[in-house]
């Protein structure tokens, strides 16, 4: 049996796993779906949270396991599990992406957002007044996120989303072949995801090559719209 450490994307939190932490648990896997700070049930103030603020909450968490986890990071949640890899490649069993961004040295959130032309997300985004924070439209939710998704998954999604810090997009990874490199990594591509296109997530995956690569013909919520396929890929690993 494996422990798999779940790590949600931008606005979301360790909720948006509990359809997949549920599955996994009954096939006897150990399961850690951490907020993080700022999102879900954590009150850190979202304007405090920085990159390393976040590494440094799901480090926690890995280091607590107690064996090499199987790290999942999906969107932006990505970027977190990269840095990760290059923190401690030794608590790691293997690094998988879920329709997530995965950075080569030096790039940032931003950076690989920004270069998603077709994205439906960006024109979504709507930052605070003081620059610090970022909201998603809310009728833009379902067409963008959670396209295949039941009624009741938006409904719970649409209550639970919260703002996003933006000084995290913008801090670029900074990894090495040494540490992160040496971590297998595989990437599960979603084909109708509108807000991290499918071309982005193969030029992603191209650029930092994954031992792995598998595709789901689904939104970018995988976890909500085809829980079934997802955990399936994750336990054959």
């Amino acid at each position: 049996m494996s422990t798999f450490v779940l790590v949600h994307g931008a606005w979301h939190g360790g909720w948006c796993w509990h359809k997949i932490a549920a599955r996994l648990e009954a096939m006897g896997h150990r399961v850690m779906a951490p907020d993080m700070p700022g999102h879900g049930t954590d009150r850190t103030p979202i304007e405090q949270v920085e990159f390393a603020t976040i590494t440094g909450r799901i480090a926690a968490v890995v280091a607590a396991a107690g064996e090499p986890v199987v790290l999942v990071g999906h969107s932006y949640g990505g970027a977190v599990i990269t840095q990760l890899g290059e923190m401690m490649p030794e608590k790691i069993r293997k690094l998988v992406y879920v329709t997530a961004l995965l950075l080569p040295n030096g790039r940032s959130a931003s950076d690989a957002v920004a270069g998603d032309t077709e994205s439906a997300l960006g024109p979504e985004i709507v930052p605070a007044p003081d620059g610090l924070t970022a909201t998603v439209r809310p009728d833009a939710l379902r067409p963008t996120f959670y396209a295949q998704c039941t009624d009741e998954d938006v409904a719970l999604a649409g209550s639970l989303l919260v703002p996003e810090a933006l000084a995290g997009f913008r801090t670029p990874v900074a990894t090495s072949d040494a540490r992160f490199g040496r971590i297998p990594r595989a990437y599960i591509e979603c084909l109708k995801d509108r807000a991290i296109t499918p071309a982005k997530q193969k030029a992603l995956y191209r650029a930092v090559p994954c031992q792995e690569v598998f595709s789901i013909d689904t939104d970018h919520s995988p976890f909500f719209s085809t829980p079934e396929a997802l955990t399936r890929i994750l336990v054959n690993l």
